[in-house]
């Protein structure tokens, strides 16, 4: 038996070296694919194809997950990635795979000057392409979109969606006519004194003016736009980089005036073609309506809403607790075909 056993150890440790050897060879073979290519951190600028000429748009990769692809779609228009910064404390613990992406004409895309470019049939055919290069199909690939990015989103999917597995439409209404309505109701609540300064400003066209910028931000934007008492850095960077004149071109001067290219978007009554699973989610303190947001989860054909009590048109960043924990389970339930849309 004593001799079995010496045997036995012996080919044990045998097998163990020859084992250690193997990982070794194999670490050694990974670590020279890696400085085959020069890393870059997870930044990959992707070529965009357009009327007008050839382009790149900036885009990073967090995380490896074959079953779960996330793209975030950023508002603006014309803003940038750098507000939804906030989904890297929580996608890639969760395992999820997520694409952080400046649309053309944004800060770390390339800046065309032609204006023909700024339309939402230009933005749906440069996220099709950029889902091309990225490698996402209809079975890993889930569209996040906040504002206008939330409308983008619904754009993409009333027209691709044969190559999504799911969709968030996030604190955006299926309707710019309804959201000026509910704009104005937000504004009505104002005291008077301060309606009459708008006012005064916005006849004249002075929406540069420093001290209606400085109201706007201080009676609008820390109540309907970020509750947070110290607005995040990665937000006050956005706002620094955004690009004003297609902003301007597209929403209108601002979010008091709405205009531009986007002005009479509505898409409410193409709501029911949307078949994937689809997650709207509101705000009490948003700038568009929550009520208007419940109601879209019910006219597409698979809709859950997500409703963030404590949160404003940035809830991923005033009511993070109501939030994620709120598209995770999605993403998950998706994933896990065990999805169940509201009321079924």
């Amino acid at each position: 038996m004593r001799k079995l056993f010496l045997l036995l150890a012996t080919y044990t440790l045998l097998v163990s070296c020859n084992a250690n050897k193997e990982i070794k060879k194999d670490a050694a073979v990974s670590n020279e694919d890696l400085y085959k290519e020069v890393q870059t951190g997870g930044v990959k600028m992707i070529p965009i194809e357009t009327p007008v000429g050839k382009f790149k748009v900036w885009t990073k990769k967090f995380g490896n997950n074959p079953k779960i692809k996330v793209l975030l779609l950023h508002g603006g228009p014309a803003f940038t990635h750098e507000y939804l910064e906030s989904f890297e404390s929580f996608f890639p613990n969760e395992g999820f795979e997520m694409y952080e992406y400046d649309q053309l004409g944004s800060y770390y895309s390339d800046q065309p000057k032609d204006s023909s470019l700024w339309t939402i049939e230009h933005f749906v055919e440069e996220v099709e392409q950029v889902r091309k290069a990225l490698g996402l199909n209809k079975d890993n690939f889930y569209l996040f979109g906040n504002s206008w990015g939330g409308m983008l989103a619904l754009e993409y999917a009333l027209k691709y969606q044969d190559n999504m597995k799911g969709v968030i439409i996030s604190n955006m209404m299926a309707s710019i006519p309804d959201y000026e309505k509910y704009n104005n109701t937000l504004r009505s609540q104002m005291r008077k004194g301060l309606l009459d300064t708008l006012d005064m400003y916005e006849k004249k066209g002075d929406f540069k003016n420093p001290l209606y910028q400085d109201l706007v931000f201080k009676e609008y934007y820390t109540q309907h736009l970020c509750r947070l008492p110290e607005w995040p850095d990665p937000v006050m960077r956005a706002f620094k980089h955004y690009n004003e004149e297609i902003y301007v071109m597209m929403q209108g001067p601002s979010e008091f005036k709405t205009g531009g290219r986007l002005y009479h978007w509505d898409r409410k009554a193409d709501l029911p073609k949307i078949k994937i699973p689809a997650l709207t989610v509101g705000a009490h303190y948003d700038t568009m309506d929550p009520e208007h947001m419940k109601w879209m989860s019910t006219q597409v054909q698979q809709g859950r809403y997500l409703y963030c009590p404590e949160g404003s048109h940035l809830s991923m960043w005033d009511d993070q607790k109501h939030f994620f924990p709120g598209v995770i389970q999605f993403i998950k339930d998706v994933d896990a075909a065990t999805f169940k849309a509201d009321g079924k």
